[in-house]
């Protein structure tokens, strides 16, 4: 028999559970894990976010889908990438200097909503590493990524522990084709590919 007391009692235990049970769901929810052979058109309209893709074919560059600027001339001889703002050391770094920082390769899946995806390795710089080379202040927050036409893309300081971000200068192991972004592309696992800025060449910290 439902009494006051009972009712009470049974909202109390019902909450405590809820207190309990809340922060395990959350940690519960993970990315779908896609099949070998996934249809590529399903991926269309998926949102890299959501999705494991580690099980995906690497895709053959000569089938890469493009979006924004692919005929930016940049020349390598007098090209810098400069890290600006919030920083006890700025910097200014030649290509080959680039090339010579520790470096890493990593499958992302890139999602151009309705258009295409390309699931390639990238071979480039974490922006940790580059970061680390500028000494971040504390009190720093994001990074601007900002690359040709004025495109720039923020990505907050907390969420480079968390992803593979990195500035590529390779695509499955060759080097990154003029219209892919030469010479440093950025890869931002989870983000879509417009905000996947090409011809980078400033990274400002805020």
């Amino acid at each position: 028999m439902w009494t006051r007391r009972r009712f009470i009692k049974d909202c109390l235990w019902t909450s405590l559970f809820g207190l309990i049970v809340n922060p395990l769901s959350l940690w519960a929810k993970a990315k779908k894990l896609l099949e070998r052979g996934f249809p590529k058109g399903k991926l269309l309209n998926m949102n890299p976010a959501d999705v494991d893709s580690r099980n995906l074919d690497i895709d053959p560059l000569g089938k890469f889908g493009t979006m924004g600027p692919t005929d930016v001339v940049v020349d390598i001889k007098t090209y810098r990438l400069r890290i600006t703002g919030e920083l006890d050391h700025p910097v200014s770094l030649d290509y080959d200097q680039i090339l010579k920082l520790p470096s890493l390769t990593e499958a992302v899946l890139l999602i151009c909503p309705g258009f295409f995806t390309n699931n390639g390795r990238w071979t480039g710089v974490a922006l940790n590493t580059l970061l680390q080379e500028a000494k971040v202040k504390k009190e720093a927050k994001y990074i601007d990524i900002k690359g040709a036409h004025g495109k720039v893309v923020r990505i907050s300081i907390e969420d480079l522990q968390k992803k593979r971000i990195l500035l590529a200068y390779r695509v499955n192991g060759e080097t990154l084709p003029p219209k892919h972004g030469y010479p440093l592309r950025l890869v931002y696992e989870d983000a879509y590919g417009y905000d996947w800025v090409k011809y980078v060449d400033e990274i400002s910290v805020t």
